[in-house]
């Protein structure tokens, strides 16, 4: 079963005898998986379970829920806003499916430098390592914040303590951290995608939620992402439920802002030269219809769609078929998200633009924006670097 499959079946929509009995089975896997992470997150809160502190701030960003909700968007804004404040900063994450495990920013014979605006680190990635190593995501925050310390490791421990004892971070950013409850953060901001806030309303493998929803009770912030996809009775709606569940968090309004359409050799497409013009998309993300949400919102065209598995890992076949599909719907530009871009340069041993297509290649190159909350959330952030607000406990 594709990923596309089982969210249609998990959201009820796929009929049918099998749909009828697999259904049953999963809330019955989805009840044992409820207790083990109730009895986990019970012995962290209880002190059980022991959590281990650095000498830095640690600002966690997660989600409750499988699937892309935005969170690489935000930690590229929130790496920005530490430098803007000088911290030297690093983003801690544990990649996919890692090859090998990197720092994202080369370190021989570089050094670190103090240019008055906070320490920068002048290496980053070479094209040949990004290819090797075949993740997405870290690649991604190495583009986007090419002044951080970049660490891969499923150990998020050691990757704060390398992060603190070799490279003297002073501020760390745990990506994709919220369950993981073994490194002690300072702030908690978990982002919820507006487009599909709680996971279905069930645990895995039932649902999309990675715990119940009452864990967000300890988060200290929440930042809804793809506002623009939803009506405004929708976004109150999950606010008013995130207050229900915790009245005292910070929410924020946000939005994926695409800024333009970025080719293999650099040159872009403005996003007023978008509209209208006809686009066949592909990608391999966790929610698929929201960056078809944001084709459509722009203007463009869509004469084709193709949806993958989530960190799925293209083939040339691939490549050829959607370029064939792109040329019966007579597309004019081919789309597919910066994940996806970034993961097809890391799988092939030639970049993109050599493969021989009339329909050009591109990615939508997009940013975050707030559209409220963010002076409260960079209020916050301020309070918890200046130590005027420390975590209770990790409850």
């Amino acid at each position: 079963m594709n990923q596309e499959d089982y969210r249609k079946l998990i959201r009820g929509e796929k009929a049918g005898l099998s749909a009828a009995i697999v259904r049953p089975l999963l809330r019955a896997a989805a009840a044992g998986y409820r207790v083990i992470v109730a009895v986990r997150n019970f012995l962290y809160s209880k002190g059980r379970l022991k959590t281990y502190r650095v000498n830095a701030t640690v600002i966690s960003v997660g989600n409750i829920t499988v699937g892309g909700t935005g969170k690489t968007p935000l930690v590229v804004w929130l790496c920005k806003f530490l430098l803007q404040k000088e911290f030297r900063c690093a983003v801690l994450t544990r990649g996919y499916k890692t090859h090998t495990q990197i720092r994202g920013m080369r370190d021989e014979g570089r050094g670190m430098r103090d240019e008055g605006r906070g320490m920068r680190d002048e290496g980053r990635w070479t094209r040949d390592e990004r290819r090797e190593t075949k993740i997405d995501e870290p690649a991604i925050l190495a583009e986007g914040c090419p002044q951080a310390r970049i660490i891969v490791n499923p150990d998020r421990v050691a990757a704060a303590t390398e992060a603190v004892n070799k490279f003297g971070a002073k501020a760390l950013i745990m990506d994709d951290g919220f369950q993981h409850r073994r490194l002690h953060r300072d702030l908690d901001i978990v982002t919820i995608d507006a487009t599909c806030p709680f996971g279905c309303g069930r645990v895995l493998p039932a649902g999309l939620l990675r715990e119940p929803v009452t864990a967000l009770k300890r988060a200290d912030a929440v930042v809804i992402t793809r506002c623009d996809q939803v009506c405004e009775t929708e976004l109150s709606e999950t606010e008013k439920r995130l207050r229900q569940i915790n009245p005292d968090m910070i929410i924020a309004r946000s939005v994926h802002k695409p800024i333009c359409a970025r080719f293999a050799d650099g040159k872009e497409i403005g996003i007023e030269q978008l509209k209208g013009k006809r686009v066949f998309a592909f990608c391999g993300i966790g929610n698929p219809q929201a960056f078809s949400g944001t084709i459509k919102n722009i203007g463009a065209e869509a004469v084709g769609f193709k949806i993958y598995d989530d960190h799925y890992h293209y083939t040339i076949e691939d490549i050829a078929d959607i370029e064939e599909q792109a040329g019966r719907v007579k597309a004019e530009l081919i789309l597919t998200t910066q994940k996806d871009w970034t993961r097809i340069i890391g799988d092939f041993r030639f970049p993109i633009s050599d493969f021989q297509s009339p329909i050009p290649f591109a990615y939508l190159a997009i940013e975050l924006k707030f559209i409220s909350g963010e002076d409260k959330i960079t209020q916050l952030l301020e309070d918890t670097l200046t130590g005027k607000i420390q975590k209770r406990n990790d409850a």
